[in-house]
């Protein structure tokens, strides 16, 4: 995988660890990206999945956006596409929110990703699948969730929003 990145121009620069404690020290920094953004006030915070080669398009788009508004960071996993995108400034405002969504869901859907990777939608996110699902399909996760979950008291309205949980 990481050879044909390289050989097609879509990594340009980059280390692999040589051994376990390089490894841990790479770790140190990727771990190090979110709790040194924590010094903003205020924080905007998506986990995407994105396809690999229009991954990065999508964390440029925001910066163009946003412009000296906030600060854009992203990172992730290239192996499955994880883009951890965050957004920070020295306060939160309506003007920033409304560069930021829906753009960023609408820009990953047409991206053909997803607005949700490994961290699952959660509480806050679970109203944004519609832009990345079909109603068929949040439909289909609900009645998943509700054969799998009768009683609702795994992680109740957290993983979908709550009208895919009605009817079925």
């Amino acid at each position: 995988f990481l050879e044909a990145a390289i050989e097609s121009d879509l990594i340009t620069n980059g280390a692999v660890a040589q051994d376990g404690s390089q490894f841990q020290a790479f770790w140190r920094i990727r771990e190090g990206v979110p709790e040194a953004l924590t010094t903003y006030k205020a924080m905007y915070k998506y986990d995407l999945s994105i396809p690999l080669e229009p991954m990065y398009d999508l964390v440029e788009e925001m910066r163009s956006r946003v412009e000296d508004k906030a600060l854009v960071v992203g990172y992730g996993h290239l192996g499955d596409g994880n883009l951890h995108l965050n957004l920070v400034a020295d306060a939160y405002s309506e003007e920033l929110t409304c560069l930021i969504e829906p753009y960023v869901y609408e820009r990953t859907s047409a991206l053909g990703g997803s607005v949700s990777a490994e961290h699952g939608l959660g509480q806050m996110k679970a109203h944004c699948i519609g832009y990345t699902k079909g109603s068929m399909a949040v439909s289909l996760m609900g009645l998943m969730k509700k054969t799998l979950d009768p009683q609702g008291i795994l992680n109740p309205y957290k993983v979908l929003p709550a009208n895919a949980m009605m009817g079925n």
